[in-house]
This record gives C-alpha cells, structure tokens and sequence, in this order.
C-alpha cells in the first residue's frame, strides 16, 4: 500500500520567515531539494525529514501527514 503524503513544509518555513535557501543550509541540502519537497516532487530521507522538522521547530508527525480524500 502507497500512502501519499503531503507537507507542511512551505508554510511552516513562511511562518518562521526564512527562505527556501537558508533552511537549505541549515539541513545541509540544495534549495532546489527543498522545493522539490515542498512541491511533492521528491520524498526526503527519514534522516533529512527529522533536520527539517529540528529546523521548524515541529515534528515529523506534524511536518508530514497522509493526504485524505485521493
């Protein structure tokens, strides 16, 4: 079974007012990798997720969720 999985990523980033290239950095990835996943085109790592769930200051949990209704 797929789930697929949708983001919060975009609006948690706003919300702290830091651009796609500084949470880039601060997890160590390209800003195109961040846009990749904040547009659902690229699944990060388990690894990659918990840094940019640190960075937002949130969890996993939050930072990800099924997407319902598909």
């Amino acid at each position: 079974m797929v789930l697929d999985m949708k983001n919060k990523i975009r609006e948690r980033r706003k919300k702290r007012g830091i651009s796609q290239e500084e949470l880039a950095k601060k997890c160590n990835v390209s800003r195109q990798t961040v846009n990749a996943i904040e547009n659902n085109k690229y699944d990060p790592t388990l690894a990659l997720a918990f840094r940019l769930a640190r960075e937002l200051d949130t969890t996993v949990d939050k930072l990800f969720e099924e997407e319902k209704n598909r």
